[in-house]
């Protein structure tokens, strides 16, 4: 019956991450279509846009400095379906399952000693001509709570939406369970007597980096976890000396290509511009204070600037466990959520919360690895201005799933030898279904609204418009000699690079490229293309010119050629000539 369970577990996270997956989400993000053509790019003559040769470092892309990873899994995705939205989401989608499946043999493996009773406590046998209570105990428990666990990651609002587009926090998250997984496994006895389990710190090793190759809040959290699992399992680490120096020589050996960037000034740009320690207001509101207080000694400890940042780092990772994040609302970005569904559904809010009193409690198995994961998995969301934020903190994951999973786990047992009946049903089954029944309308009313309502609603914020805009452009384009697109919604020329095909050689001959001081890059124009936030042909006198911009840009005498909708109807973009 277990294996069941699981088979149907993942038919349904393949389904929920699969289904209609290169039209919903609506669009491409400009990161998505930049990971895709930096993967065709690589296919085809092992360079990225900008003509670095096999980069392990970073993709240049807008001067963000992408981590690598994400596009050389899309390589051959690309290769196989083409160059489309649903092939650039495919391995977020197919690495959100496989997080599914790991995450089965993880809760496993964390709560493999552990028993509980369950059921009927007591039961009747037979003894001569007696009867004799007997003691009825589930002695591996740890696979029920493995499969809840992995149906809820399943069914996670949070993980569905960063599944289904190419985040990649999403491959950073299967890495990091993996690796978890992988250590927890190579410390402790085997499940199975007699298989080997050398290899499985140094592969725990080699998935902790490659989470670090693959997105930029792992560079913090997967050391964190690594030394947390090191310190829990001293003692084992010491025994296996020699399983554990070859992990660190391999972790070692595969960290160095990066190292140099990661203590880089392109390393700590995106830091230094998202980051709460470069926020000058909190040092003027200091300061002020202490001037208030006519620069007393006293004044100048109380309101010192290392205080009021530290604040501002508890306040901002405090917003990450929000109730109305976590359950009613989700992230205000509506990339990562439907703005009225939480990161977790409403009815698992309880469970979280018994959850976390039992867990502490009972202290079963490695249970120290859940709360310390999800504590050090908040830490780069805390750092950042824009808090809560469900993607870099989608590290955490799958810990709040164990926790709602172990709580209800723990209130089954609870309830199993109650004996009150509500119109002659006994209580336990009656609050079982009513709370099943709220799990099914939670769900529907998720998949409802992704579905029908959501693609819809928030279009214009996935830069719905541009592969229309661009599809007729490319019909028309013969008939001009330059074309003029405004960058007003966003990273217009990685589209036309995406959309057309464009051969990355080309590109690098014809492209005309800004980079800034700080390190962000500027593709002002390649072939006929122009890119402008304020479009004009003053200077393309004698020309014929094509323009696309929004529709409160557009001229007054403009002669409007087409204009293109969001899916809600409204105008985003429209091509004219003067």
């Amino acid at each position: 019956m277990g294996k069941i369970f699981f088979l149907f577990v993942i038919i349904i996270a393949v389904f929920l991450r699969f289904y209609q997956l290169g039209v919903n989400p609506p669009s491409l993000s400009w990161d998505e279509a930049a990971l895709g053509y930096n993967a065709y790019s690589l296919g085809l003559d092992g360079k990225d846009e900008f003509g670095r040769f096999l980069p392990l470092d970073y993709l240049e892309s807008f001067g963000d400095f992408k981590p690598p990873v994400y596009a050389y899994l899309d390589i051959i995705p690309i290769k196989i379906f083409g160059l489309n939205e649903f092939a650039v989401r495919f391995p977020s989608a197919l690495f959100g399952v496989l997080t599914v499946l790991v995450t089965y043999f993880l809760v496993r493996r964390i709560f493999r000693d552990s028993k509980w009773e369950m059921g009927s406590a007591n039961m009747d046998r037979e003894v001569g001509n007696g009867k004799e209570k007997s003691h009825f105990s589930l002695q591996f428990p740890a696979s029920h709570i493995s499969l809840l666990t992995s149906f809820l990651l399943a069914i996670s609002p949070w993980h569905i939406n960063l599944s289904r587009a190419a985040f990649e926090a999403n491959i950073a998250t299967f890495f990091i369970v993996t690796g978890v997984w992988l250590f927890s496994t190579g410390v402790q006895k085997s499940l199975v007597p007699g298989s080997n389990k050398k290899w499985f710190l140094v592969l725990s090793a080699v998935s902790f980096v490659l989470s670090i190759y693959t997105f930029n809040s792992a560079r913090i959290v997967a050391p964190i976890l690594v030394l947390m699992l090191s310190i829990g399992f001293r003692n084992k680490l010491i025994k296996n000396r020699k399983e554990t120096l070859l992990a660190f020589l391999v972790g070692a050996l595969m960290i160095l290509p990066i190292l140099r960037f990661l203590t880089s000034d392109q390393a700590s740009l995106r830091f230094r511009e998202v980051n709460i320690f470069s926020d000058i207001s909190v040092i003027e509101r200091t300061n002020q204070e202490i001037a208030n207080d006519n620069n007393t000694w006293w004044s100048k400890i109380l309101h010192n600037r290392r205080f009021a940042y530290s604040t501002e780092f508890l306040k901002h990772y405090f917003d990450n466990l929000n109730p109305d994040f976590l359950f009613i609302k989700g992230d205000g970005n509506p990339k990562f959520s439907t703005q009225d569904v939480g990161q977790m559904y409403i009815w698992e809010a309880p469970f979280l919360i018994v959850g976390i009193l039992f867990l502490i409690k009972n202290r079963q198995g490695v249970w120290w690895i859940i709360p310390l994961w999800l504590l050090a998995g908040i830490i780069p969301a805390a750092t950042a201005r824009e808090t809560p934020h469900a993607l870099r903190i989608e590290g955490v994951l799958p810990t709040f799933q164990i926790l709602v999973a172990y709580g209800l786990f723990q209130f089954l047992n609870k309830i199993s030898n109650i004996k009150y009946q509500i119109l002659n049903i006994r209580i336990k089954y009656f609050i079982f279904t009513i709370s099943f029944l709220f799990l099914i309308f939670n769900f529907l009313y998720y998949i409802h609204g992704y579905y029908a309502h959501y693609p819809k609603q928030y279009s214009g914020e996935w830069q719905y418009g541009y592969k229309d805009a661009i599809s007729y452009i490319k019909s028309v384009e013969k008939n001009y000699d330059r074309i003029y697109f405004t960058e007003a919604l966003g990273r217009p020329y990685v589209y036309f690079l995406f959309y057309t095909n464009y051969s990355p050689e080309e590109f690098r001959k014809s492209s005309i490229v800004e980079r800034e001081v700080l390190g962000f890059v500027h593709v002002n124009g390649f072939d006929k293309y122009r890119f402008a936030k304020n479009i004009t042909g003053d200077n393309e006198s004698g020309r014929k010119i094509l323009y696309i911009d929004v529709p409160n840009s557009v001229p007054i005498n403009a002669n409007i050629q087409k204009e293109f909708y969001l899916l809600n109807g409204e105008k985003v973009l429209a091509a004219y000539i003067l």
